[in-house]
């Protein structure tokens, strides 16, 4: 009786953490994809639990999207929700190595040299 209800704790919760949303506009992020932890996310308020632990995992550096889904033991489908909405609520900067459309005029390859420069400090490690 009690692997049914530890069954049901697993498959309900993810369903839970995202309001029931199975995808949101942009939850085929990548699961490489760095998160970066903008400014604003220190005056936070209001988060869930799991949208908290995801700014404290990405206050420290850049992170990738399987990186916080390990961590959290959550899985990837979830954490890319929820990465998704933390970066429309502009509290988390997604960097993917797909070239971005900014408005800003900037070259689409901005996001590709922003993970170059984070390869590079790894390898200087």
């Amino acid at each position: 009786m009690s692997d049914h209800i530890e069954y049901e704790a697993r498959t309900v919760r993810p369903y839970a953490v995202t309001g029931g949303r199975v995808r949101s506009a942009r939850s085929d992020l990548p699961i490489e994809a760095l998160v970066e932890l903008l400014p604003d996310a220190a005056a936070s308020r209001g988060l869930t639990p799991e949208k908290r632990a995801i700014l404290q995992h990405a206050s420290y550096d850049y992170i990738s999207i399987a990186e916080l889904s390990a961590l959290l033991h959550m899985p990837l489908g979830v954490v890319r929700i929820l990465v998704a909405d933390l970066s429309d609520a502009k509290y988390i900067r997604v960097h993917t190595s797909q070239p971005v459309e900014v408005n800003t005029g900037q070259s689409p390859a901005l996001s590709l040299s922003v993970l170059e420069s984070v390869l590079n400090g790894i390898s200087a490690l």
